[in-house]
């Protein structure tokens, strides 16, 4: 899967990944309008996120969607999670859950299931949510990790790993030193190279991917030096504070190895000044070209 994606953001130029991280307030005011239950509201974001994968879905190769933004709309929002994600794939975007799972290893293996791989019921194969890859916390230690392994190899699928996330505590944890003097998320990126080692594709770079936030550029730039076949879904970009030039320190010299998400930017692009009279689909389409343009100008011709 992973060569799948680097082939679309070589096609399209653009490493950008948009964020669906639908929150109901982010929706124009007439959207809102005299909705009040759950149903309502995920009808609304499904309607929304629609517009925002048709507008973009032949100039982005990928998609975030974040759970957590659906979760706390109950079971319909969780409607509204499967619906995203099956519409922004049969668009032909790759599919990112943002769901950061993980338990000891039985439990994984059931996180596992519901979105990289299959369950069986009454003799059918049944897939939950169908992402295309997924996001999972690898602090738990390989045996929380071996379930996703194995169906990312069963099923063509790819995990992206957390190493060095972008929230400002995130060194509270990552970046203890440890008695060789390297810092918990430098041991941590090696176990990613370990857990990937004998997936890697054509271009050099493995299924078991690294989240690397954007806004910690030498925790980034020690982390391509020591993962040369790690790709990293890079957050951070934007509202978070993280720019071109800080994550350029993510990609190799044919300006691979990496993608990089914006979610508010693009999903609330129509509230900024520079793209004032547009409607949100069209404001999100103008901010990823922007953005598009912006990273390009700091990683280069890609591929």
């Amino acid at each position: 899967m992973i060569d799948a994606l680097i082939d679309k953001i070589i096609k399209m130029q653009n490493p950008t990944c948009v964020g669906l991280d639908t929150d109901f307030s982010y929706l124009p005011a007439d959207m809102r309008e005299d909705i009040s239950t759950f149903e309502g509201a995920a009808e609304k974001i499904i309607e929304f996120n629609m517009n925002i994968v048709d507008k973009v879905c032949d100039i982005v190769p990928a998609v975030k969607v974040q759970i957590a933004y659906y979760e706390m709309y109950g079971y319909e929002g969780l409607r509204a999670f499967d619906y995203t994600v099956n519409y922004a794939r049969g668009r032909g975007m790759t599919v990112i859950a943002d769901c950061k799972r993980n338990d000891i290893g039985s439990t994984a293996s059931c996180y596992s299931k519901a979105y990289l791989g299959k369950v069986d019921i009454g003799g059918k194969t049944l897939k939950a949510f169908p992402a295309d890859m997924l996001t999972v916390n690898g602090y738990l230690g390989s045996d929380g990790i071996k379930p996703f392994v194995e169906d990312i190899k069963a099923n063509d699928k790819s995990i992206f790993v957390l190493v060095k996330t972008s929230n400002p505590s995130s060194g509270e944890l990552q970046n203890l030193k440890l008695e060789d003097g390297s810092y918990l998320y430098e041991k941590m990126g090696d176990l990613v190279s370990g857990w990937g080692s004998d997936v890697v594709g054509k271009y050099g770079y493995s299924e078991v991917g690294a989240v690397v936030g954007a806004t910690h550029p030498e925790e980034a730039a020690r982390l391509r030096a020591r993962m040369p076949h790690t790709f990293f879904l890079i957050p951070g970009y934007g509202a978070q504070g993280g720019s071109a030039e800080m994550l350029k320190v993510c990609f190799d010299k044919r300006g691979l190895g990496g993608i990089v998400n914006s979610s508010r930017g693009i999903l609330c692009a129509y509230k900024k000044p520079e793209y004032s009279g547009m409607n949100y689909y069209d404001a999100a389409r103008a901010a990823c070209l922007d953005m598009q343009q912006d990273l390009l100008s700091a990683i280069g011709r890609i591929g």
